[in-house]
Parts: C-alpha cells; structure tokens; sequence
C-alpha cells in the first residue's frame, strides 16, 4: 500500500483491509509512506503494534511506483495485491480477485472497473472530465491491447494480483503512474495472461485528492507503452528463481 497525502482516508483503507478474512489465507500488509505533509505518516505508524503490518518509511516522495516498487522489495507471501490508500476501490473484493490464483488457473488477476452499459467514473460536480477520463481509458486500453496483443479491458486497474513468482528477476524502473503501464506490459510478455474479474470502483475527484497530474502523466503512458514493449524484461544481477509448477502461461 503506498501512502502519500493520504489522512483523510488511510485509516479507514488500513482498517478495512486489516478486516479482510479469507480461509486459508493469512495477511501480509507492506505501508510504503512517502514522507507526506500531512499527517499520514503519524497515522500510519499507529498500525506499528499489528504483526500484520510492516511499514516502510521513504524520505521523500518519487511516486506511486517507486512506493510500490520499494513495497515489493519487502514482501514474504505468495500472492501480492496492490491497494492504494484511498477508498476508490472495496476490500469486499478481495475473495474475488484472489480465488482465480488460489484456484490455480492463473497466476495473474485484474480488477476490471469496467461494467457494460455504465461509465467507468462518476465523480460528483465534474461530469464533464469524467465523461473525459473515461473516453480517454478507452484509448489508452486501445492502444496497450494494439502493441502488447491482448484483448484486456481495464489494464491501468488498481487491483493488480499476482503471484510474487512471476516477478522473479524482472527489471522494474517506473516511479510515477508509467508503473501500471510497465507491470502489466512485462507480465503479458512474460507469459502471463490476466483473468479480469469485476469490481466496484467509487472515483474521487482532483478536488478530493485524485493525483493523477491530467497534462503532466498521459505523454508518459504513451512512451512508457512502446518503451516497456522492447525494454529488457530481466535484471541481470537478479538471479531468478525456478517459477512455480502449473503456471498457467501462454507464449510470449
């Protein structure tokens, strides 16, 4: 989970994750705080007593991939979902997202905003940008499903699940929202074909915290798509370990 800037929601997105209960499953939470200037950070730390949590404190904020990136140096489990810290997406969808995996017939799961017949947001007083936004997702999915051969729905999810095996030796370099781009892009040419699975999204808007920078971030998706397609997929000092019998993959 990384954090930044996040007070006004970030106990209540700790506290519900903390909530979750799946048979057979036992919860890892890894906190990336990115030196906020608000109170996150205090508000963070209050979760220190939970054995469940691990929290790691960053010096000053790169962005949402690099928090992810420095998260996933610090994970012990098996399977990794991404959860911001905000409350646009439902922990209730947690069973959903992880049973595919548990199941083993797959190893990488997406949790698809997308509901036919409906708008992917509605963000109160800007109906506008959001009819915006959403006809901009559409190209964008567009284009990543042209270059990287997929018919994916919603690839800039959140909700990214998969197990940490996959991300054995592979090379990850992106520190702003370029990340969703390089994760999903390396996985699919790697082998890794996402099941989407359905999930409620509620979009807050720029006003209510949306960090999205709208002129600054779209040219480095479009760049970050053809880069992330030719760009090495391993890193050569990482020695990869012998990836999980039965991974369902197809090839690349």
């Amino acid at each position: 989970m990384p954090v930044f800037n996040e007070a006004d929601t970030v106990v209540a997105a700790l506290t519900a994750v903390l909530g979750v209960e799946i048979p057979g499953v036992a919860l890892e939470v890894v906190v990336v705080e990115s030196n906020s200037s608000d109170a996150s950070r205090r508000l963070v730390q209050g979760f220190e007593s939970d054995p469940r949590v691990r929290i790691v404190l960053q010096d000053r904020a790169l962005g949402k991939g690099n928090a992810v990136r420095e998260g996933l140096r610090h994970i012990t489990g098996d399977v990794v979902l991404v959860q911001d810290a905000d409350l646009e997406y439902s922990v209730d969808d947690y069973p959903r997202l992880i049973e595919p995996i548990l199941a083993g017939r797959t190893d990488f799961v997406l949790g698809c905003r997308h509901v036919p017949g409906r708008p992917i947001r509605v963000m109160d007083g800007a109906r506008r940008l959001s009819r915006v936004l959403d006809v901009a997702h559409w190209l964008f999915t567009g284009l990543f499903d042209f270059v990287y051969g997929v018919r994916l729905r919603d690839p800039f999810t959140m909700y990214k699940v998969f197990r940490s095996a996959c991300l054995d030796g592979v090379l990850l370099t992106s520190n702003r929202f370029d990340f969703d781009w390089e994760l999903v892009g390396k996985l699919v040419r790697l082998g890794y074909v996402p099941v989407e699975v359905p999930v409620g999204y509620a979009a807050r808007s720029f006003a209510s915290g949306k960090k999205i920078r709208f002129f600054r971030d779209p040219p480095t998706w479009v760049a970050a798509c053809f880069r992330f397609r030719f760009a090495r997929l391993r890193d050569p000092a990482v020695q990869p370990r012998e990836q999980r019998r039965g991974a369902i993959r197809r090839s690349a």
